[in-house]
């Protein structure tokens, strides 16, 4: 089975192109007894491509996750777009996009297409600020916020 991540990552003003846009030192999960990474270590230079490539259960989801912020890593330390991921996880997030494996919606549409779909099914406002279909505010932003969530009026979750 081939697992496919994509990571996308805006570069900083401040991030040259001889600088690494991934830098990973003795990365370490676990979860209970199952270490899920043991001591991982990489350098990405911007401008390049990353594949992780290996068996189910070799840490790849697992290193993804921690270098979005999804999952905090037990020991070590890494950098994304010169941003720490611990300390500066929530500028981090959005500097980033993730898409996994079976992101689209649609395999006939574009990336894009599937992406504004998505922010459609989410009612996140567009990138041009409107509403979304079901009351998101105009003040609501795109991307959306770090919980993946506009906050949608009462009214429009059926409510008062």
């Amino acid at each position: 089975m081939q697992v496919t991540t994509t990571v996308a990552v805006s570069q900083p003003s401040g991030l040259t192109g001889t600088d690494a846009m991934i830098e990973v030192e003795g990365v370490g999960k676990a979860f209970g007894p199952v270490q899920a990474l043991v001591g991982v270590s990489l350098h990405v230079q911007a401008g390049r491509v990353l594949g992780l490539l290996g068996p189910n259960g070799a840490g790849k989801t697992t290193l993804v996750r921690i270098l979005t912020t999804l999952l905090r890593p037990d020991s070590g330390h890494a950098r994304v777009a010169g941003f720490d991921i611990v300390r500066d996880a929530v500028a981090l997030r959005s500097a980033i996009g993730l898409a996994g494996q079976y992101a689209a919606v649609d395999e006939i549409l574009t990336g894009r297409e599937n992406l504004e779909l998505v922010g459609q099914l989410y009612h996140w406002a567009g990138p041009s600020g409107g509403s979304g279909p079901s009351g998101c505010s105009s003040s609501s932003s795109w991307p959306p916020p770090p919980t993946g969530r506009c906050a949608p009026t009462p009214a429009a979750c059926g409510g008062g």
